[in-house]
């Protein structure tokens, strides 16, 4: 009777036993990390080696029941170590009511790319309180398929430090910038700042640059032209007028030959000169002229000239000049015109110009001030632009004491011209 109550007694003892060596064997890898429910001693704090869990694969915790982890001192545990790349955390299920985890004080700068992925917390396993643990060394932890419960509240990351993550692959891409391309400017011994000059050398380019601006603006270049020259039907005798200009150059200088002058059919010539001038560009549309002047007819001076002669404002063509004499008068004159296009052969073309005295020259018969004034309006043709027949009317005053000496003369100071003349120039 004895013996057998002792087998009753010695089966319930190994039959409550049995859940308990369950739960040792599956935490046996785990060595003092469970001091709180394993009934093995473990060793003080300072005496804990680091653990190696790098031999644990595919750690299976299916079969765990629920633990409780919320009396369990974590604060001494080095997880520094662990090697937690072959664990199995697949069916560590979330439940529905468990409170959210408390990172706050984790460390995750030394873990190496840890996959949570799968890791499933079981349905009646209580929440692990890791707000002690140190996760500092935890390097580039991958939480991007780190499922969350409808029900389970978010984590607090707030007290989280994340100065030693590599946040390299999450860098948001700047704006693309319109930055105009410039072409680096060609730096000393890199080689010839032209392309041709590496195939053909320096000194052959420069005879050939300086050859393509001679060919394309620097060459020298000449003209031949009569701006009038034409037959002028008046009262009393008939006359005839020219005032022509030749030219040749570039574009910078010139030299310039000008004659002008006028008579009467059947007397002698009244008014003849010849200018040779040089020419200097001082502007895109002027030249300053320079030279001398030679009188032929009348009273024969020679006279210095300086004057200008260019395009103004509004496409007047200008010309003015100072004559001072060799016995020292000074006369100026200047003259205007303007070509306005009716067709594109058609042109009507105003003109004026006025003459002036310093001083009495009764010689010349010219007053003092404003010796004459011409007013005209011509109406060409251009067969081409070379050459031009055309036909007008130009009204001729004296003033003054030129008037008087006119008078005197039996002249009338006032005279209206009738002109047929040709343009012409090459």
């Amino acid at each position: 009777m004895r013996r057998s109550a002792i087998a009753v007694a010695a089966s319930l003892i190994v039959l409550a036993a049995t859940p308990a060596l369950a739960q040792h064997e599956g935490h046996e890898g785990h060595g003092g990390a469970h001091a709180g429910t394993s009934t093995v001693e473990q060793p003080e704090a300072d005496e804990q080696q680091p653990m190696d869990h790098s031999a644990h694969g595919a750690m299976d915790h299916s079969q765990h029941q629920a633990m409780d982890h919320s009396q369990m001192d974590h604060s001494q545990m080095d997880h520094s170590q662990m090697d937690h790349s072959q664990m199995d955390h697949s069916q560590h299920a979330q439940p529905a009511d468990r409170p959210a985890h408390d990172h706050s004080q984790m460390d995750h700068s030394q873990h190496e790319a840890m996959d949570h992925s799968q890791h499933a917390q079981p349905a009646n396993q209580p929440a692990h309180d890791h707000s002690q643990m140190d996760h500092s060394q935890h390097q580039a932890m991958d939480h991007s398929q780190h499922g969350q419960t409808a029900a389970q509240p978010t984590h607090d990351h707030s007290q989280m430090d994340h100065s030693q993550m590599d946040h390299s692959q999450h860098a948001q891409p700047s704006a693309p910038q319109d930055i105009p391309y410039a072409p680096p400017p060609p730096s000393a011994g890199s080689g010839p700042a032209r392309a041709a000059e590496a195939i053909w050398g320096v000194e052959a380019m420069r005879e050939s640059r300086e050859e393509l601006r001679k060919n394309q603006g620097g060459q020298s270049y000449g003209a031949v032209r009569f701006d009038r020259f034409e037959y002028r039907a008046r009262e009393g005798e008939d006359g005839y007028l020219w005032d022509a200009d030749a030219w040749y150059g570039g574009d910078i200088d010139k030299l310039w030959l000008k004659s002008e002058g006028e008579g009467s059919f059947g007397e002698d010539i009244e008014q003849a000169e010849v200018q040779a001038l040089y020419s200097r560009a001082i502007g895109p549309w002027f030249d300053l002229q320079a030279g001398i002047r030679q009188d032929f007819a009348g009273a024969e001076r020679t006279h210095a000239v300086l004057g200008v002669q260019g395009l103004a404002p509004y496409l007047f063509e200008v010309d003015g000049a100072l004559f001072l004499s060799t016995e020292g008068e000074l006369t100026a004159s200047a003259e205007a015109e303007l070509d306005q296009r009716i067709t594109q052969r058609l042109i009507l073309q105003p003109r004026a110009e006025i003459s002036l005295s310093a001083q009495d020259i009764p010689e010349a018969g010219i007053g003092a001030g404003i010796d004459t004034i011409e007013a005209g309006i011509r109406l060409r043709y251009e067969f081409v632009r070379e050459f031009a027949p055309y036909v007008g009317i130009e009204q001729e005053w004296k003033l003054g004491d030129s008037a008087d000496y006119a008078r005197a003369a039996g002249e009338d100071p006032s005279v209206t011209n009738f002109v047929v003349g040709l343009r012409f120039w090459f």
